[in-house]
Order: C-alpha cells, then structure tokens, then sequence
C-alpha cells in the first residue's frame, strides 16, 4: 500500500505542478530558457550534452517523431528499423507487443552479447518504458561513446532520453487509440481423417500395424459419430480472431523561468484472445494485460547557480492467462482425432494416450486462471551546482537513484473431470461395444499466492567539471566523475556492487577540429579478488571539413565531418559464481584415500581453479562520416573494427579427460567483429507537400579466431574461423529412392534406413555418414548479418502518412517445431504443409521426409531439409494521419493541435519461410498484426 501512495503522490505532484506554472507564469516576466546547440543533442552520458558538430564518437539517435507510430506497449516495440547500428528482433506474441531482442552492431562475443540499457542514465528495464514518454533514444556504438559506463558498455549502449517541460510554456495531451490484434501465421494442422491417414501410414513406413482400422477411418471421414471419432478444430475452440488493446494517455508540461515540469499518466490494457472466457461465474478466464505507468519530471532552479532534477516513474501491471500452462503448447501437440471436446453428457474430453496434454478448450474455460503483478517505483534526484565563484566555468552535480521492482503470483486454478469412450466391437459397420474412461478430479479454485522475483538498486553518482572558451578559438569541457551501483536480485548470490571512476576531457579548437579522450577505471565484485579492478583508455577525433576556407564555395555541402576513435573496454563478464576456485566432488576416480578401486565412494578432483584469469576486453575502432548537404539531405557511415579477446571459455579442448579432472575455465575466447553502417534522411518541403525519406543499412560480421577447440579429425568440424553461432549440419541430397538406392549410396550410420529417408553427402570422403560429415550450413539462427531499413512519407495540407519498412538478411531458421514440421512423434499432430509435401513412392518432388512415427534418428538430425533461409522484409508500420487545419482549432479558443490516425502493425511479411512467422520460432504464441484507430489532442 505504500508503494501505491507513492506512486499515486508522484503524478499528482505533476497536477500541482501544471496548476501551479499557470500562477507562475503570470508573476515572472523574466525568461530564462536554457542554450540551445548548433544542430542535433548528443546524449551519451556526460554532465554537458554534446551539440552534433562537437560529438567525436559514434552515435544514432532516433526522435519520438521517428519511432511513436506503431502503439507500442513499451519503447522497445517502437524501434524496429530505427537506430542505425541497432537490431531489433522480436519474439513471443502473447500480448501485443512482447519484449524484443537487440543487439548493438551484432554478435561480437561467444559470451554475452546484450547491450546496456538506461533511462537518463541509469540502467533499468527498458520493458517498462512506454514510448510517450521518451524524447529521444540514443545508440552508443564506439568505445569513445560507451567508455564512461565501464564494465557494463562493452556491448553497446541504448540510452533513453524521457521528455520534460519547457520555460515559459504551458502544453496539456490526451491521446487514445483502440486496436483490434490478430494472430498471424496460425498452424494449419490437418482434419482428424488424414491425422489417421497420416498415422497408419507412418506405422505402416516403420513396420508397424496400422492403428486406425477401415470403419474407424469411415467414421471420421463421414463425422456420423463425432462423440467417438471427432473432428476438432482445437484452434477454434479455444481462441477467437481478434484482441484488443486500449491506450489511454494524458501528459502536462511545461514551466516558468524557475521550473520546468512534465508528468504523464499512461494506461495501457489488453484482452487477447480466448474464445469462451466467460463461462464462469464471478471470474473471466480471458488472457489479459494491463499496464499503468504514472512519471514526474521535474527541473527546479534552487538559485541562480543551483539546480535540481527530480523523476519519479511509477509501474503497476498485471496480466491473466486462463489455468497453469501453456495452451499453444496443447494446441501443438494435439491431433483433431485425439478425443472430442466434450462428451455428449457435458464431460470434458480426455483419455490416456494424450494424458500428459490437456485439452486445450477445457483449460481456457474450466481450468481458472494465473495471475501476475508487477510493482515498480523508479526515483533519481541530480543537484548541479554552478561553481563559478571559485573559477568561471566549474561545477559540480549529484545524482541519486533509488529502483524498488517486484513480481507477485497468484494461483487461482483448478483442475476438471474429463473422459472418452472407445469403441471396442464393430457389427455391420457400426460401433457395437463401447468401453468408458474417466479421469482427473473437479477442485476448488487455488489461493496459494508468492512473490516470484524482486530487485532492488541503488546509485549514486559524483561529478566535477570544467566548461569554458578558454580563448576566442579554443574550448574545453573536461569531468571527473564517480559512480556507485548496488543491485540486488532475488536469489542466491544475486547481489553486485559496480563503480566507476572516470576522467574524460573534451578539446574543440576554432569549431571544426575536436578530440576526446576518456580513462575509466572500474570494479565489479563478480571478479575474483585480484582482479576486480580494471582500466577502459579511449581517444577520439573529429574534423569538421565543411568549415574549412576550401569547402565555402560549397553551397550544397552544409555539413561535412569525418572522426575516428579507437579504445579498449573491460567487461566484468564471467562463466560463472566462483569460477576461479577449486572444486571437489563425489566418485569413485581418483580419490584421495588409499582404496584406488573404481565404484569407491570418496572424494574426487573437480573443476580446476582459474589462474592469471584476466578480463574480457574489447579492442574497438571506428571511423566515421557524417555529411548534410542539399538542404535536406543527411548521410552517415560507420565502419568498424572489434577484437575481443580473453573471454572467458571453459577449456576442455586443451586437456585430455583422462586427467581425471574438469578443466578450468580460461581467458582463451578471441572473436573479431566488423561492419558497415550506412544511414540516410531527407526531408524536404515543396511548397504545400513535406516528403520525408530515409535508409539503414547495416552489415555486422564476426569471426572466432581462438576457443581452445579440441582437435577434430576432419577440417569439416573445425568451428573456430567461423562465425558465431554458425549452424552446423549434415548436407541433404535428397531421399532414398528405394533399397536399391540405400544399399548403393554410403553407410548412414543413424538407425535403420529405409526409402523417404533422408540422404547425405559423405562431406568428409571417408565412404560412411555419421557426425564426421556435419559441416557449415547457413548462417547464424541468432542474429542475421545484414539488418536493414527504409520509410517513405509526405504531407499536404495536414494530410499524410508514414510508412516503415524493415528486413534482414544472412539469417537463418531450422524448421524443428514439433508436429508442424517434426510430426507424429509421441502422437503429436500433423501440419497441412508437411502432409502435402511429404515423400511417398509416387511422390517425386517432396519437400520432407517419409512418414514416420518415431523420434528418427536419421531424419531429425540437424541438416538442409530443415534449413531455411530466414530472410525477411516487414512493413512495421504504417500511419495515415490528419492534422486540423489552425484555422479551424482557433475557433475552439483551447484547442491548440488536434490530429487523427489509423495506423497498421506489421500488416506485411515477405519470407521465404510461409507457414509461420521467421522472427518465431517453436510452438509458442503467433505474432500479432494490429490495426489502430486513434486520435492526440493538445490544449
């Protein structure tokens, strides 16, 4: 209840505050609105916020004109394709919106590879960020960018940017949109007649009995007894086509020449997308999400030359999801024969060969309910104080931050009676003995209720800096800073304890040639206890071309600069708690006692501990070029050059396990990485029409060049000089024909092979396939190589739209769902793709493998059947807008904006892949496509 006060007091502290600015505003006369900088704001983390001329690293920014057009839940759904040199990938659909994948400039590690997120500066989750209330987000890229963040910058940097108020303003929103989500790209699984059909076939190829006898077959194809042979759409019966999703949103900023302030209130709910959700009394078993997210900023002048920012962000959300599973897990799994979804007497189905899957329809309407809270209050205060009586241009600031977030669960579920019945006499073609089976109990609904996952965190940060034109060609801003984080999580050995201690100084001479230079020392007490410590040295230069005397007579050329900087960052990244000790454990190898038998209980030599251990560092250099020319037209190009090195690898390739002991864990990983980073804007206007074009394109590569690899007996196996995660398999040639064709071809060394199996290429010459023949197939399934970009709008008289598109390139998918593209095993179902395509002796062109119930050795091993180009092109979203005419809001007196929008959420894919989404994979939730209707209204 405290924590709700507080959150509640936060927002109306911002009511009072817009109350207050409207008497304010009156008294003071007085303007004392902040310096505004040449061109673009830098934000990368510095007391002093570089102007774009002045920044010597590598940075994209992305403004909240760019990337609120898609609705979004949190800010990471609003940055598909926005952010040159950021990847963004998404993943599960169960509420429109889930959070994503990212990567800053691709897999540069064979450890991990997850960039640091922050919120004006301080790390914190970014799936509580709604895009409303962000100004800008800035990609942090090079070393000179990310240095002063130590430990935790090595991967990149995603800083987020909140909006706050203006001097002497006053502004009032309020926004709501209404959409209406599908799932895309649903299974198709087959009726319950060809599942049989498919079933005894697949016996029959594994030299089996049928299963399904003639009249049982007759039955399901007529349907004339639906009660024992069943047709079930489980899909159907358990989810409708649409969701939907409300936001509602208000925000107030503004200030005097004293204060500025921003406040939002933004509610966010979503229903999804069960069927029968309200067949019970007193409860709904609809899967949903609500989201509130309640935030203050305030910046206060204390006195002339001391001044406060304080923020406070407040999150409350709970979602709901009908019984204790996983429904799409069921809806894989079952085939539409398996039994009915309810007997005729009302009983739901079930029987004992699908015992271990719940009937999917029964669970989403007679299973109760989950639920989950999630409570998060969010605080940072900073005091600046200007120190120019000491000496002109010095300063000092503070920054304080408290972060208290914690998940609770409440099981409300209940379990249900279910049966079947099975014919097990035919007369005359018609069922004439019927046996009944009964199962599972009717419960009480579940009270049981816990806290799943708590963190708490605190910073802190000093800092002194210098600013000043020390003469009429030269400037200088230079700062110390020192910052502290506590983080405690949920669990055993979950808490850490970070610092920073930096130098960085800043040296601009006649406004055109700039250079940077940054030393940070940092601590981590992950690391073992001589090597805590560790110092991150970066420099960078920039060269403004464009105000060079031989470049005026230039007149198309407003901006030309090139820069380049170089620096290495330490990670505190490790293998795991502990790694650098000696372990022992139980055996009977190696003891120490003096019984040496094998089999005796004694104590036995473990993991070795790890020695001269060092840190994981990153050897980064980038150069760049940024150009702005034709009134218009923006460029930027980044190429780029990482060597990690010592990253921490088990090192089992360099011993032999007839030591008796586990190898100890190394700084033996290298992984080199480089791109290209092409960026492109142009916005013009021509007389009544406004046209806004833009590109990104970014190539990321990586290669290992060291991993104490053991020794392989065939160069095919050689992972290291590959790329990360590189997929590995054995080469497909087709299917066996027939036995002649099996008994002429090499060996396969994987089970019994039969016609419709698949068959390899003896990679390796040694005339058998087994393992030895698995070579480099495809690319990555993690991250793709090429990452890309494009929008395209314009606008007349008010009029217009927005439209982004975003694909990838050199990415790879393994189609291993199961039932989908792996069926029949364990009883699972059977997709409609693969039962078309499938082999048979007739067939000639097939795209898989025979039938077969069996979890086949042969055909399941990791190969190019199931290796698909994963390559897709999305249209992530689309807006057609209307803003009124000031001619026609004047008249209102109040209203000072006025814009209404329909907006389409990736409406579009083009793949190669068809029957499902290539960002997904596994039998989970299908993505969601939204359409949106919705209307922003400024007073």
């Amino acid at each position: 209840m405290k924590r709700y006060k507080i959150i509640a007091l936060s927002f109306i502290s911002g009511l009072c505050l817009y109350t207050y600015a409207q008497g304010q505003e009156l008294r003071d006369s007085i303007s004392a609105k902040p310096k505004k900088f040449i061109g673009e704001a830098v934000h990368i983390g510095y007391h002093k916020t570089q102007s774009f001329e002045e920044s010597t690293s590598s940075t994209a920014a992305v403004s909240s004109k760019e990337f609120d057009k898609r609705s979004a839940k949190n800010i990471a759904n609003s940055l598909f394709g926005h952010g040159l040199g950021l990847t963004v990938l998404q993943n599960s659909g169960r509420y429109a919106g889930s959070e994503p994948t990212m990567y800053v400039r691709g897999l540069q590690t064979s450890s991990d590879n997850t960039p640091l997120v922050l919120v004006d500066g301080i790390e914190r989750d970014i799936s509580g960020i709604s895009p409303e209330e962000v100004e800008t987000v800035t990609i942090l890229k090079d070393a000179a960018a990310t240095a002063i963040y130590g430990y935790k910058g090595i991967n990149g940097v995603i800083n987020i940017s909140t909006k706050r108020g203006e001097y002497e303003t006053t502004k009032v929103n309020v926004s709501f949109d209404h959409a209406l989500d599908m799932q895309v790209r649903r299974p198709e699984f087959v009726n319950s007649f060809t599942y049989a059909k498919a079933m005894n076939e697949a016996l029959k190829n594994d030299g089996y009995s049928v299963r399904y006898s003639q009249n049982e077959l007759d039955a399901l194809e007529s349907g004339e007894y639906p009660y024992l042979y069943p047709d079930v759409d489980w899909i159907d019966e358990t989810f409708r086509d649409l969701g939907y999703t409300n936001n509602y949103n208000v925000s107030f900023s503004g200030g005097t020449k004293r204060f500025r302030y921003y406040a939002l209130a933004k509610l966010t709910g979503n229903s999804g997308f069960i069927e029968n959700h309200d067949m019970n009394s007193g409860y709904s078993t609809q899967d949903k999400y609500s989201k509130a997210n309640l935030r203050t900023n305030m910046d206060v002048d204390l006195t002339e030359t001391t001044k406060m920012k304080l923020d406070v962000l407040g999150i409350l959300s709970e979602s709901k999801t009908p019984g204790a599973g996983n429904l799409w897990s069921s809806i894989y799994a079952l085939p539409a024969a398996a039994f009915p979804v309810q007997l005729e007497d009302g009983t739901w189905g079930g029987n004992t060969i699908w015992a271990g899957t719940m009937n999917p329809a029964a669970v989403s309407q007679d299973a109760a309910y989950s639920k989950y809270h999630s409570r998060s209050l969010f605080a940072d205060m900073t005091l600046s104080q200007d120190l120019s009586a000491i000496t002109e241009g010095l300063g000092a600031s503070a920054m304080f931050a408290y972060d208290n977030s914690a998940t609770y669960s409440e099981d409300h579920t209940k379990t249900f009676g279910y049966g079947s019945q099975t014919v097990t006499e035919w007369l005359d073609n018609k069922p004439a003995s019927i046996s009944n089976y009964s199962g599972g109990v009717e419960s009480s609904m579940g009270s049981a209720a816990k806290i799943t996952s708590f963190t708490r965190v605190f910073n802190f940060a000093a800092t002194a800096y210098y600013d000043k034109a020390i003469s009429d060609n030269q400037k200088l801003y230079a700062q110390l800073k020192w910052d502290y984080e506590y983080r405690n999580i949920k669990g055993v050995n979950q808490t850490w304890y970070t610092q920073n201690a930096s130098l960085y100084a800043h040296y601009g001479l006649k406004d055109k040639y700039f250079a940077a230079f940054t030393l940070v020392a940092s601590a981590s007490n992950q690391l073992a206890s001589d090597h805590k410590w560790a110092l991150s040295p970066t420099i960078s230069a920039a060269w403004l071309l464009s105000k060079e005397d031989f470049m005026k007579n230039l007149s198309w050329i407003d901006l030309l600069k090139v820069r380049a900087s170089f620096g290495i960052i330490n990670s505190d990244e490790i293998p795991g708690t502990n790694y650098w000790e000696q372990t022992y454990g139980g055996g009977g190898y190696y003891p120490f006692d003096t019984n040496y038998s094998v089999g005796t209980s004694s104590w036995s030599l473990g993991q070795l501990a790890s020695l001269n251990s060092t840190h994981e560092k990153a050897f980064k250099y980038n150069f760049g070029i940024d150009a702005r020319m034709f009134d218009g037209l923006d460029l930027n190009l980044d190429t780029y050059f990482e060597h990690r090195a010592d990253i921490w690898i088990d090192s089992d390739g360099k011993y032999s396990s007839v030591l008796g002991f586990t190898a100890p864990y190394e700084n033996g990983g290298i992984v080199n990485s480089w791109g290209i980073e092409l960026g492109t804007k142009y916005n013009k206007t021509f007389g009544d029409v406004t046209v806004k074009l833009g590109a990104n394109f970014t190539l990321a590569k990586n290669k290992i060049k060291e991993q104490y690899e053991e020794l392989r007996l065939y160069e095919n196996l050689v992972t290291t000089n590959k790329p990360l995660k590189q997929t590995y398999g054995l080469v497909a040639l087709g299917f066996f024909k027939d036995q002649s064709d099996i008994d002429n071809s090499p060996e396969q060394l994987f089970g019994d092979i039969k016609p419709g199996d698949i068959k390899y290429k003896d990679v390796n010459g040694d005339g058998q396939i087994d393992t030895n023949d698995k070579t480099a197939i495809g690319y990555s399934t993690t991250a793709p190589e090429i990452y890309y970009s494009f929008n395209l709008g314009a606008e007349w008289k008010g009029l217009g739209f927005d439209a982004v598109f975003q694909g990838t390139g050199r990415y790879s998918a393994l189609l291993n769902t199961s039932s989908v593209y792996w069926p029949l095993i364990n009883n699972t179902t059977i997709s409609q793709e693969y039962y078309d395509k499938r082999w048979t002796s007739e067939s000639e062109s097939a795209k898989y493998p025979r039938l077969t119930s069996q979890n086949n050795n042969n055909n399941f091993q990791t190969n190019t059947i199931w290796l698909e180009d994963r390559s897709f092109l999305k249209l992530r979203s689309v807006e057609v807008y209307y803003n009124l005419p000031q001619s026609l809001i004047q008249k209102t007196k109040f209203i000072k904006n006025a814009k209404f929008y329909v907006r389409g959420v990736d409406l579009v894919c083009f793949d190669k892949i068809k029957t499902a989404d290539p960002e997904r994979s596994g039998a989970g939730y299908p993505l969601i496509k939204s359409y949106i209707a919705g209307v922003s209204i400024d007073f």
